[in-house]
């Protein structure tokens, strides 16, 4: 393993501490993201619907409360606590509140996709020095040594092309997968700060 650090040069160590970061990041998005904010939607909407339907806003506001740790909680509770006001200062305040929530959503999820561009860049960089080292070296070698030191340039050149591909397309990957899941949460949020929309306004023109 260490023979593969050495044979690839400087650049697989940079490389190597590119990963490291591009690592901590993914654990920490996924964590928040599939762990922190793995509650059932759907499920904690019904209820918070069960209880409007009973005309009864206390108890709704009670079962936002439960989770009111999760970027649905807070925009269904800035909702509720707008019930009875004109339909456009409902709108506006779901708006707000969901437009507050997605930059914590979304927050370093671009990165994942730079720390792979830069893992596929330094593998790059990696391959050109390689090369110029090669061939600027048996250039002026002896014909004994020149063998050595192209084999030392072309291994440069293969290993930190490898290693960078290697970082980069778990970073794409982890990329694509965090940045669905930060916009399948968005897109429930939307769905459902409509759906309270729709029950509030329907409420207030029922008179209740």
């Amino acid at each position: 393993m260490f023979s593969f650090f050495t044979s690839g040069g400087i650049f697989m160590y940079v490389i190597l501490f590119t990963s490291i970061g591009a690592l901590a990041l993914f654990c920490e998005r996924a964590y928040y993201l599939y762990l922190k904010l793995g509650l059932n939607i759907d499920k904690a909407y019904k209820r918070i619907e069960v209880r409007l339907e009973n005309e009864n806003y206390q108890q709704a506001l009670d079962e936002v409360n439960k989770f009111s740790n999760h970027p649905l909680g807070r925009t269904l509770k800035t909702g509720l606590l707008k019930a009875g006001k004109r339909d456009k200062e409902i709108e506006q305040a779901l708006q707000e509140s969901i437009l507050r929530e997605i930059p914590m959503i979304k927050a370093r999820v671009n990165y994942l996709s730079m720390f792979a561009n830069i893992a596929t860049l330094l593998g790059l960089l990696g391959t050109i020095v390689g090369l110029i080292t090669a061939f600027s070296g048996i250039s002026e070698a002896a014909a004994a040594e020149k063998q050595e030191i192209l084999a030392a340039g072309i291994s440069v050149a293969m290993f930190t092309t490898a290693f960078g591909l290697i970082v980069s397309i778990p970073c794409l990957v982890g990329f694509y997968l965090l940045n669905n899941r930060g916009d399948y949460l968005i897109d429930k949020l939307d769905e459902k700060a409509l759906g309270l929309f729709n029950i509030l306004s329907n409420l207030k023109r029922q008179g209740v």
